[in-house]
């Protein structure tokens, strides 16, 4: 880069930043929006694969693999994926079950990383976006025989970079947490159906009939 692009983009001011950053804010709520209705769907399939299979506890190993395939959802993918092994014995369905689970958390927690991205760095970008406004705002009263009241226009102008660095950041480091918790919980729940799940294999639901 060289000296007169450096120099005309610390004029340029931070109008452009702050577009920048309402376009990540429509790009961050549209994945909340995604990621909230993917996981209450979620959810809701749990909470029915949960009481399908604790109906199904007391039966053979072919009632509870019913009851699982009735299901959908990335709780029923994970133990379908140990069933299919379920006649080798309980060591192999548990690996199994660890790997669905990995798989799993990838979809879970698919586009998450934008909004730990945006909500980690937003604030920056808008403190970006101020630091320009305010050598644009001194630039101009070098130009200009003006009074201050030029510079405080361009500062209190450029300070709305930051406020909507902010603005972007605080939604989207909420989001990211309430939706890392949602998906560690209904991991950790499915963890719990797994294991009552190698319980009755380890106790001789192993053999299928």
């Amino acid at each position: 880069m060289n000296q007169t692009f450096l120099n005309t983009l610390a004029l340029s001011g931070g109008d452009w930043v702050i577009y920048g950053l309402y376009i990540c804010s429509v790009m961050a709520v549209a994945i909340m929006i995604e990621r909230g209705m993917v996981l209450v769907r979620e959810m809701r399939d749990f909470q029915a694969l949960r009481t399908g299979i604790m109906r199904s506890l007391a039966d053979d190993l072919p009632g509870l693999e019913k009851a699982v395939a009735r299901h959908h959802g990335a709780a029923s993918r994970i133990l379908k994926a140990g069933l299919t092994q379920a006649g080798r014995g309980a060591a192999g369905v548990e690996d199994l079950l660890a790997s669905a689970t990995l798989e799993e958390r990838l979809r879970l927690e698919k586009r998450l990383l934008v909004l730990g991205t945006l909500g980690n760095n937003a604030p920056f970008i808008g403190l970006f976006g101020t630091v320009l406004g305010v050598i644009k705002a001194f630039h101009d009263l070098s130009q200009l025989s003006a009074g201050p009241e030029v510079v405080m226009k361009g500062l209190s102008e450029a300070l709305i970079a930051t406020a909507v660095g902010l603005f972007v950041a605080i939604p989207c480091v909420v989001g990211f947490n309430y939706f890392q918790k949602k998906v560690r919980d209904l991991l950790a729940g499915t963890e719990a159906l797994s294991r009552l799940m190698l319980a009755q294999l380890r106790a001789g639901g192993g053999a299928k009939a």
